[in-house]
């Protein structure tokens, strides 16, 4: 853990690095200032600092990737790029019929700039991860909702995948469980941006003579929202205590279902100008409704969720918020 001293100058540091920069520019930086040591160093702080400050910059980098392979045990295999699994899933992309490797999954605007990539696969009963030449899938540019994201489909079919390395049964739910946190940092720190700007309009905004901020309507929104924020806030933090799978999802639905709730209220305060493209509440809007569906989406989440109670009879230990 950091002490008190590195903590501030960590966070003034990335903070500085996300406000100044996005895309590769931003990986740069963030390789420049150690952000991949305090990933190993203090994993918690790493994810809760960068992904915040992007979701309430409305920046992009490759950090995702990173996470998603911190807990894999790659080894070497950290220097490639890595498949994240298809939009609303979060099983592995990649899975062997027969001798060929069938690859369908996402990649970040970084994948293009490596040689090989790094592929979670099944296998039967068995997770591997090997490393295949980029330029052996298919990588189609996503543009649809929030282009700027950078996120592109991965597809193919590949006869020789080469070598693969067998990865530990719990190795594949780890990871997913922290990008699931990472993931839902990200919609609370576009959720809280999203809130700021609808309540900076209702402070200005004025309306039968006064700011509609007086509006017991518009006062039930902003408090709705910041209830939603805040307990999906605590979850996420309990879900970092608890260090379990099932916590963590539950974590990223209820931050998706906060930034959901944080869009539509916030657009309502908002009115006209924010559906304008010169008002920039509308990035936010396209950003959290893809974030969402990373590695699952809350409505598919929470249905996972209440098929597991259904299916074992059991529910888990509950965690204190």
């Amino acid at each position: 853990m950091m002490d008190h001293s590195d903590l501030i100058l960590f966070e003034r540091s990335v903070q500085h690095a996300v406000a100044q920069h996005s895309g590769q520019a931003l990986d740069l930086a963030l390789l420049e200032l150690g952000w991949h040591d305090a990933l190993d160093h203090d994993t918690q702080t790493a994810i809760a600092t960068l992904f915040t400050l992007q979701g309430s910059e409305d920046a992009t980098s490759s950090s995702l990737d990173h996470v998603l392979a911190h807990r894999l045990d790659l080894g070497g295999l950290l220097q490639t790029g890595i498949v994240l699994p298809a939009l609303g899933q979060w099983a592995p992309p990649g899975h062997y019929d027969n001798e060929h490797l069938v690859v369908r999954g996402l990649g970040g605007a970084a994948l293009h700039t490596h040689d090989e990539t790094t592929l979670v696969a099944r296998s039967g009963d068995t997770l591997v991860a090997t490393v295949v030449p980029t330029a052996g899938l298919t990588l189609r540019a996503i543009h649809g909702m929030d282009a700027a994201l950078g996120l592109v489909e991965v597809t193919g079919r590949l006869h020789d995948p080469g070598t693969p390395r067998e990865l530990s049964s719990s190795a594949w739910a780890s990871s997913v469980a922290l990008c699931q946190l990472a993931i839902g940092h990200q919609l609370l720190g576009a959720a809280r941006k999203m809130l700021e700007l609808a309540r900076l309009h209702a402070v200005e905004r004025a309306q039968f003579g006064q700011v509609i901020g007086k509006f017991q309507a518009v006062r039930h929104r902003l408090a709705e929202t910041l209830v939603a924020i805040e307990a999906a806030d605590a979850m996420l933090g309990a879900a970092w205590e608890d260090e379990s799978p099932t916590t963590a999802s539950v974590a990223k639905a209820l931050a998706g279902r906060a930034a959901r709730t944080a869009a539509r209220h916030c657009q309502q305060v908002l009115a006209g100008i924010g559906f304008t493209t010169e008002h920039e509440f509308h990035r936010y809007v396209r950003r959290v409704l893809v974030c969402n569906e990373l590695f699952g989406g809350s409505r598919t989440l929470t249905a996972a969720f209440g098929l597991e109670l259904l299916t074992t009879q059991r529910l888990p230990a509950l965690v204190p918020l």
